[in-house]
């Protein structure tokens, strides 16, 4: 049997891009370090840095070989990450995500309470009672992955895919859960529906949520979800950002 690989490590992809692994599993620990790297990154500034994008495990560093060299990063990386304060991003940003768990907009909860051999309500119960991590964004622009999903809402997802779902969509598959920021085809489980956009071209910045950022879900009925989705970006903010 092959040795275990010594993390964190530091693997060239291609000859402009480094990628830094820190584990092989997904867990808000290691997410957690994947996060704290990216933003010390960000704040040390270093010339040639193009793009970091930081994932499960991992965080691609994308750089300019002719102003920053792979050696050169893998000497800095070190010190970057003995920093202390590597395990929680210090100006992440708490949500509460208000949804409506009833139809229509829950097509599939029957489905997944009769599966995991719960009611309706105990489904809606777990789920909206955790506190999730975002992992990272990615598949879609703005699209959050979310865990640690509770142990007790795992289920594999939907044998075959719907061909969309609606943007704002709940949803969860395997470990994860998900909101969905634009109309999107998927074989997750939908268990609800936000009027929270988190993504918008047209702001300055068309993210609203960001790897390492805390999430929780609030429970709405149907007619606060269509007072929420009249209100404004700006409006709607203070109810669903949790202050520092």
């Amino acid at each position: 049997m092959p040795p275990s690989p010594c993390y964190p490590r530091f693997l060239p992809v291609g000859d402009a891009a480094l990628t830094v692994e820190f584990g092989d599993t997904i867990t808000p620990e290691l997410n957690a370090q994947v996060v704290a790297l990216d933003i010390a990154l960000a704040a040390a500034e270093l010339d040639g840095i193009i793009e970091t994008v930081p994932s499960y495990r991992s965080l691609l560093i994308c750089y300019e070989p002719l102003e920053i060299s792979f050696q050169q990063l893998v000497a800095i990386l070190p010190r970057l990450l003995s920093r202390g304060g590597l395990t929680r991003q210090a100006d992440a940003v708490a949500w509460t995500v208000p949804v409506v768990y009833g139809p229509p907009y829950a097509p599939d909860l029957p489905e997944v309470a009769q599966r995991l051999a719960m009611t309706e309500a105990q489904v809606i119960a777990i789920h909206s009672e955790a506190e999730y991590q975002v992992y990272m964004v990615g598949f879609a622009p703005g699209l959050p992955y979310l865990g640690p999903l509770p142990d007790r809402l795992h289920l594999s997802r939907r044998e075959t895919s719907r061909p969309s779902v609606p943007a704002g969509a709940v949803m969860i598959g395997g470990i994860q859960a998900v909101i969905v920021p634009m109309a999107v085809p998927s074989a997750w489980y939908v268990l609800g529906q936000t009027p929270l956009r988190l993504f918008d071209p047209g702001r300055q910045d068309p993210f609203l949520i960001r790897a390492g950022d805390r999430l929780r879900f609030r429970r709405i009925d149907a007619a606060e979800f269509d007072r929420l989705a009249a209100l404004t970006l700006d409006a709607l903010l203070p109810l669903v950002r949790v202050p520092a």
